[in-house]
């Protein structure tokens, strides 16, 4: 294909959004008008799930849930008054609150203001709001952010630490959100946390605030211990579809972020992601992409490359939108599929000097997607040399890495925003969770829920079971006893590499057990209780 006949392949496949001057380029993709023809059913299929899926049909049948982000947004769309409720009312509490907080009308005890914000969460708790942060939080926020978003203690020793040793731990207002209020990342930090307070003789409920569904354990704790308040999440929100409901809103909103905007924003592209025209609908043109790249199978995985630093974390934002909605073993008709689309990226033009001499010379096992802002910075430039700034470089870089792939045959999609503002990235939101849910129609699978992370949990929660009778047995023993010996009075002769490996663990971190014997013969360790 020549150059004329690849501008007329721009023109043709290019989608543009004049409300949120928002430009979509497949045209590097290669796919031919006979694929796109022959998906037609699928995504006359896809467009009609889509339309269920906002009236509020049971998406997750599994747990016989509705799918409902899309009315955060607009709440007009939800189904009955209840909702709608659900809805505007905590939002109205969450642009209350934050004012509260930002006008001095809510304070900690000691100090004159709250400072900093510490948002405790695991998984779309998480990842959401810490993308927004790094895209959006200005410069000098009325509230700095900080994360607990692991059960790592040296992680969490050091986001306290710091705290401490800046004496804002009297000023940091710390949000908890868990859906349930025992998932046991976040119960873990908050317990830490709560711990850490009361030893800097803080009494913790003055500053602590829940985001958690009502009635759940966290939502029982923050009454019984009447912290400063407790928001509300839905039912019918899933983790990864949660930045914008109150998980992601309240700290962006803390944090002095344009929450309305965001949403505006996600609204503005929900609207445009209902029209039914495969090429007028920018979700539906990502679904045939990532259909074309991977044959409908995932063969291929999606490389995420944002040409600007405030973008930085999108790539890991969507690794659980994407990976967790479409990684299934089974379609909707119970057959085995494994299906999924592997994500990573980092940001240009860093990356350059990283991976993409493999994603030029190496395996083809890939699909990049670029994300272009149009606008630099705020202000005029510098120009390093004549007529050429920063941000000219960064652009040239962008193109001529597309160029450079397209030449070796490798697809690529560009996303184009004008700047990363609150609406632009409530656009992008929205954007793909609606390719998400096209492509998981596309393909037959549920995308809304997630028995493989549930099968984590209870692997994990089976862990630390077998790590109490481990330590009950070990604290009746009398002397030292053999791994294997252990392993067999535990009940778990056929597990004892995971004995093993509980023990080792334990004796490394001071826990009352100690190991004798040659380390690189773990048959032949003895194990002993010494408190």
């Amino acid at each position: 294909m020549n150059n004329q006949q690849l501008w007329q392949r721009y023109q043709d496949w290019l989608y543009y959004h004049g409300g949120l001057d928002f430009y979509l380029d497949v045209s590097r993709m290669g796919f031919s008008d006979a694929l796109v023809e022959d998906l037609q059913p699928k995504f006359a299929k896809a467009f009609q799930d889509m339309v269920a899926l906002e009236k509020g049909a049971i998406a997750n049948p599994d747990e016989q849930r509705m799918v409902g982000h899309y009315w955060l947004r607009n709440p007009a769309l939800a189904p009955n008054d209840a909702i709608r409720a659900e809805i505007t009312e905590p939002l109205e509490q969450i642009k209350a609150f934050a004012a509260a907080v930002h006008q001095g009308k809510i304070t900690p005890p000691t100090a004159a203001k709250f400072t900093d914000l510490l948002a405790i969460g695991i998984g779309g708790s998480a990842l959401g709001p810490q993308f927004v942060a790094q895209a959006l939080a200005p410069n000098f926020p009325p509230l700095a952010i900080h994360f607990i978003d692991n059960s790592d203690p040296d992680g969490i020793d050091r986001v306290l630490n710091s705290l401490i040793a800046e004496d804002k731990l009297k000023s940091t207002l710390v949000v908890t959100t868990s859906k349930s209020g025992g998932t046991p990342e976040p119960r873990n930090g908050l317990a830490e946390t709560k711990a850490v307070f009361e030893a800097q003789g803080l009494h913790f409920a003055d500053y602590a605030v829940a985001v958690t569904m009502p009635g759940s354990k966290l939502s029982q704790q923050a009454q019984t211990e009447q912290w400063l308040q407790a928001f509300p999440m839905q039912d019918w929100v899933g983790g990864r579809t949660s930045e914008l409901s109150a998980v992601g809103l309240l700290p962006a909103a803390l944090q002095g972020i344009d929450i309305q905007a965001m949403l505006d924003g996600a609204k503005t592209m929900d609207e445009a992601t209902r029209v039914r025209e495969l090429r007028q609908n920018p979700a539906a043109l990502l679904a045939l992409s990532w259909y074309y790249a991977g044959d409908g199978q995932g063969k291929k995985d999606m490389v995420i490359l944002p040409y600007k630093d405030r973008l930085l974390l999108f790539s890991r934002y969507l690794q659980q939108l994407v990976m967790e909605s479409l990684g299934k073993e089974r379609d909707l008709d119970g057959n085995v599929v494994h299906q999924g689309i592997a994500v990573y990226g980092n940001k240009g033009s860093t990356d350059q000097h990283a991976y993409v001499q493999q994603l030029r010379d190496g395996v083809p096992n890939f699909f990049v997607t670029f994300i272009e802002v149009l606008h630099d910075r705020q202000g005029p430039s510098l120009e390093l040399e004549p007529g050429v700034t920063s941000g000219d470089y960064l652009s040239g870089f962008l193109q001529g890495t597309r160029q450079a792939l397209f030449e070796n045959q490798r697809d690529s999609i560009t996303v184009t925003i004008p700047q990363v503002d609150a609406t632009s990235v409530g656009a992008l939101i929205a954007l793909y969770e609606r390719a998400v849910s096209f492509y998981g129609s596309l393909v037959n699978v549920n995308a809304y829920h997630q028995p493989g992370v549930e099968a984590g949990k209870k692997a994990a929660a089976s862990i630390l079971e077998l790590q109490k009778a481990i330590l009950s047995t070990l604290q009746a023993e009398s002397g030292s006893i053999a791994l294997e010996a252990l392993a067999t009075k535990v009940q778990a002769p056929e597990h004892v590499e995971t004995v093993y490996k509980i023990v080792r663990h334990l004796a490394a971190n001071d826990r009352g057990v100690t190991l004798q014997g040659d380390r690189q013969f773990p048959q032949r360790l003895q194990v002993q209780w010494q408190g």
